[in-house]
């Protein structure tokens, strides 16, 4: 476990070799460059603003030509895309992409356009088809539709509400005393009635109150053409669209070559991105510019080789001062590192403190095979674990990691499963017993918990008790590096006492043996002894918790707070009954599953129900106790031991390097 150690960079180099040092710099991804503070005069900074804008309407217009072409010619991937990786690329490659770039950037912006009109020709067609089924009832209707009648006579063309007939409609003209109106239904329907009034043009106004009153509407859509004519030609509008469609999505399908070439603008332009928002950090002159960022002590040597041989470029390695705000980067080893994401959830070590993760990831491991606690779950989880790593071999780290920290937890499984005899759940006993008539059964190593709960709660106490007092010992480790004797003694050794000597306190009681099934009991003598050293540890505790403040009363006052802290301690082991409670439903809820399976009988449609039953139930149980073990398994790391040593706080590394989503360089070390 450790914290690379790292140093202060600082570099100058020409301006005419500024792209060739930046792009190497960010392949090799081992500096982490900040804000270059020198004095100003001969050395200012470039504001890259307008730059950056471009690279990213650029990112934006790549994005959205490929979600163009998964739109209309989707990607075919397999479920296990995720696990496949990046793609490699040569620096060759970057290079030669240049000449190419405006070339793919006009076809991004092609396919945006093709989508847009494919998406107004979309919206165009409902408006069509409300027309023609507006005109629909007028099919039968040879007058144009703006029709408004002639010198001498005036037309109306309408509709009113359904029911009316001609026989009303002329009777309510004569009770007017208008005589020479002409009516005609052309449809009527149970929402409408359609229909075509004529009269003199001299009769106009009183025809069309009277129209009003009887509840007349004209038509919302008017054209110089009979309804079946406009009918026919919006028919042929609609065609025309869909066909205009048909063709663009063609042309988007017959581009989903490009679909590669899309990918790595985006990424192209996202390290160029990258790289002008670096710029923007650098002071520079006119012939020269400077960089400054930190990078790991390791790193030091192989870098300033790489600058020396290639570039014209000055280059110092500093130790950064105590103050410094350091970024933090773990190197842990193959064992430990799987788990790194799990500190880094939390917190990274802050100043002076170590890298918990080659401790925290031996009981890591160990919990969590505690409480998934199946054999058959942990082969399955392993081996499905140990194929996706061989398999993949190009898979992101985050994922490998991920993957492998799985595997390390499907081996503690299956220790653990062989330890208690859980091979899912019983179902060595269920199947023997039900379709073979024997009773077969496969003994636990050591016992079953679900025979023997009270043994298998005072295990879990006692690994807690140990996972604790780790923590403790790596507080103990840690005030020994900062030299603080004095805090060992008064923050860990009278802690240790107290505790130890309350255990041996109670293991010399027959009252609490007898509680959790022990078969053993200490002499009177020891618990004595053991009594006295906790009295005197706590007396400490009160008299040293307090330290740091200077008025007597308030330190003895902070020192009484701090020995109540012991019902932290308290809470925190009984916190690892979860070890129990989660191991035990996991058993449970695979012998209910096999017991569901076995209900149908020893008959074909048994065998049938029993493993469909079987294959659900189990793929339930493995996912749902999977989860709820690495769920737990962390807050036991999170809570109870880091809260003994462990506060955090420090700054992630964030070097600059190549950040892309579809294609990685080869080589990121030798491409230079």
């Amino acid at each position: 476990m450790a914290v690379l150690p790292m140093q202060r960079i600082s570099l100058c180099a020409l301006k005419k070799d500024r792209k060739e040092i930046l792009e190497a710099l960010q392949r090799r991804g081992v500096v982490e460059i900040s804000d270059t503070l020198v004095e100003e005069g001969v050395f200012q900074k470039t504001d890259t603003a307008s730059a950056r804008t471009v690279l990213e309407k650029g990112i934006a217009a790549s994005r959205q030509a490929m979600a163009v072409l998964n739109k209309y010619a989707p990607e075919s991937k397999s479920i296990f895309s995720s696990l496949e990786g990046k793609k490699e690329i040569s620096v060759e490659y970057y290079n030669q992409f240049g000449d190419k770039r405006d070339e793919t950037l006009e076809l991004a912006y092609r396919l945006i356009a093709i989508d847009k009109n494919i998406a107004e020709n979309r919206a165009e067609i409902p408006k069509l088809q409300t027309q023609i089924e507006s005109l629909t009832p007028w099919l039968g209707f040879d007058i144009p539709m703006d029709f408004k009648g002639t010198r001498q006579t005036a037309a109306f063309i309408g509709t009113f509400p359904p029911q009316i007939t001609e026989q009303e409609l002329d009777q309510n003209f004569r009770e007017s005393n208008i005589e020479a109106v002409h009516v005609e239904i052309v449809s009527s329907s149970r929402d409408q009635c359609c229909a075509f009034v004529l009269c003199k043009r001299s009769d106009s106004e009183h025809v069309d109150e009277i129209l009003r009153m009887l509840g007349f509407a004209r038509p919302v859509l008017s054209s110089a053409m009979p309804p079946a004519e406009r009918i026919q030609q919006l028919k042929e509008s609609l065609l025309s669209l869909q066909k205009n469609i048909e063709g663009a999505e063609d042309e988007v399908k017959s581009r989903a070559d490009q679909r590669e070439t899309l990918k790595f603008m985006a990424d192209y332009y996202s390290m160029r991105l990258e790289k002008y928002e670096v710029i923007n950090h650098l002071m520079q002159s006119r012939r020269t510019f400077v960089l400054t960022g930190y990078i790991p002590q390791c790193e030091t040597d192989a870098l300033e080789t790489m600058l020396s041989q290639k570039f014209d470029a000055v280059v110092e390695f500093e130790q950064p001062f105590e103050d410094e705000d350091v970024p933090i980067l773990l190197k842990n080893n193959a064992f430990a590192s799987p788990v790194e994401s799990v500190v880094e959830s939390y917190s990274l070590p802050g100043k002076g403190e170590v890298d918990p993760t080659g401790v925290m990831s031996f009981f890591y491991y160990i919990l969590f095979g505690m409480m998934l606690s199946d054999a058959a779950y942990g082969l399955l989880l392993a081996a499905g674990c140990a194929l996706c790593l061989l398999k993949f071999k190009n898979m992101e780290q985050g994922m490998r990691k991920s993957l492998k920290m799985f595997f390390f937890c499907g081996i503690s499984t299956i220790f653990w499963g062989v330890l208690f005899g859980s091979y899912f759940g019983d179902v060595v006993d269920v199947v023997s017993k039900t379709f073979f008539g024997t009773h077969l059964t496969l003994s636990p190593v050591w016992f079953t918990p679900l025979n023997e709960p009270m043994r298998m709660l005072v295990f879990c106490f006692v690994v807690g008790i140990i996972h604790l007092f780790t923590g403790l010992a790596m507080n103990f480790y840690q005030l020994a590096l900062a030299k603080k004797y004095k805090d060992i003694l008064y923050d860990v050794v009278f802690w240790y006492a107290l505790i130890i000597g309350l255990i041996l306190v109670l293991l010399s009681q027959k009252m609490f043996t007898d509680i959790v099934g022990l078969g053993f009991i200490l002499p009177a003598a020891v618990g004595n002894i053991a009594g006295i050293i906790a009295a005197v540890s706590a007396v400490g505790i009160v008299l040293t918790g307090g330290r740091e403040s200077r008025n007597p009363f308030k330190r003895f006052l902070k020192g009484l707070y701090s020995l109540y802290n012991i019902t932290g301690y308290l809470s925190d082991v009984l916190s690892y009954s979860r070890l129990l409670a989660l191991g035990l439903a996991t058993g449970v809820i695979a012998s209910v599953i096999n017991q569901m399976g076995s209900m149908v009988g020893n008959s074909p449609a048994g065998v049938v129900a029993f493993i469909l039953v079987f294959l659900l139930g189990h793929t339930m149980n493995i996912g749902i106790n999977t989860l709820g073990a690495y769920v737990h398994t962390n807050r036991l790391q999170f809570v109870e031991f880091f809260g003994k040593f462990y506060s955090g706080g420090g700054r992630k590394f964030h070097p600059f390097t190549v950040n892309t989503k579809y294609y990685k360089f080869k080589e990121d070390h030798n491409n230079e």
